[in-house]
């Protein structure tokens, strides 16, 4: 069975985006929730800072958008090569 590397991207760009999208609202409304969290990925975004606008969050939003597409991409393509070599021998 191969995965379509197209389809998976899609899907992990649309997860990880909703899911900081959410998380980024929830901290607007309730300023401590996710905060480490948050903070956690500032570091790793370059741009984004922990600020209680709805620019921030949109900006995690891309930025994590763009972050599951890489992600589910790269997982699909070794997914399919490891799986059309048989995998690792032992």
């Amino acid at each position: 069975m191969k995965l379509d590397i197209r389809a998976l991207s899609i899907a992990g760009a649309i997860l990880w985006g909703v899911m900081f999208f959410l998380l980024g609202l929830a901290n607007l409304l309730w300023p401590p929730y996710a905060g480490a969290w948050l903070d956690l990925f500032a570091s790793v975004y370059p741009g984004y800072e922990v600020t209680a606008t709805f620019g921030a969050v949109i900006v995690l939003t891309l930025y994590a958008a763009l972050d599951g597409a890489i992600a589910g991409a790269v997982f699909a393509w070794l997914y399919n090569r490891f799986a059309r070599t048989g995998g690792a021998s032992a």
